[in-house]
């Protein structure tokens, strides 16, 4: 079957495309759409990209920090000012994916991929989108919620506030294979500070779900209280709770909600 491909200047060009044809994808990276297309997805009958700069832009510069959708994690690598995101973009694949697969397209990946999106969720993020009626902000969380009914719309940038102290925001994978494999379980947190207690404590999951979830009863479990050993256990039995893990070539569900527990006791404790 053949697939038309579509270039466009603007981004809003590129969206209006995309909400016109159920048989469009967007192609960023490409890192998604390539593979379906490879191994035959014949659902994909047109192919939609663009050019606009404004999708590559990093603004770190404030306290609020917006990422473009084409913004590569081999970008984000470079960037000094990103440093606490530095151990989530390194965690996606090999150098030829980081050098092709972007933020915006991260947010699709099915699990055991999505990995950075586990960090953009514990970040509290917001998602721009383009679609045929206008723009809009959605939390990530609605996002990842209704991802399956987002293929007419066109991420543009990712935005979330930058955390107050490197302690604050940690980061862990769990692959068979490091630093390129498929996730067995991702974790990531997100823990201000205030009076030496935890307020608005984030706690994100990633192979735990059918998409990233948050662990709330973790979060319960911190929040208001000293990041001791008694709130770490208190978070760590907690963990499972609420999560729907599958079964995959990776781990099974019960190894999943088995371990899941143990390395949040590990990250929230810094232990490697």
């Amino acid at each position: 079957m053949p697939v038309t491909v579509k270039t466009f200047t603007s981004s809003q060009d590129a969206a209006a495309a995309l909400s016109s044809d159920r048989g469009a994808r967007y192609l960023g990276g490409g890192t998604l759409v390539m593979r379906s297309l490879n191994e035959g997805d014949v659902t994909i009958s047109t192919v939609v990209r663009a050019s606009d700069h404004a999708m590559t832009k990093i603004d770190a510069t404030g306290s609020r920090i917006t990422l473009g959708a084409a913004v590569t994690f081999a970008r984000i690598l470079a960037e000094r000012d990103l440093g606490f995101l530095h151990a989530p973009a390194r965690s996606i694949g090999g150098p030829a994916v980081r050098n092709m697969g972007t933020v915006g397209g991260n947010l699709f990946a099915p699990v055991p991929y999505g990995d950075f999106t586990v960090a953009m969720l514990a970040l509290d993020a917001v998602v721009s989108v383009q679609g045929g009626l206008g723009g809009r902000e959605i939390g990530i969380e609605e996002f990842l919620q209704s991802r399956d009914r987002q293929a007419g719309t066109l991420v543009l940038a990712i935005s979330f506030a930058k955390p107050s102290s490197t302690e604050a925001f940690r980061y862990r994978k769990i692959a068979r294979i490091k630093p390129k494999g498929g996730a067995v379980i991702t974790l990531a947190a997100h823990l201000p500070l205030n009076g030496g207690r935890i307020v608005g404590a984030r706690v994100a999951l990633g192979s735990m779900a059918p998409t990233p979830i948050r662990a709330r009863a973790a979060e319960r479990a911190l929040e208001g209280r000293s990041l001791d050993a008694s709130a770490i256990n208190a978070a760590a039995a907690a963990a499972a709770e609420g999560t729907a893990p599958g079964d995959n070539a990776l781990a099974s569900a019960w190894y999943r909600r088995e371990i899941v527990g143990v390395h949040l006791r590990r990250l929230l404790s810094g232990q490697e």
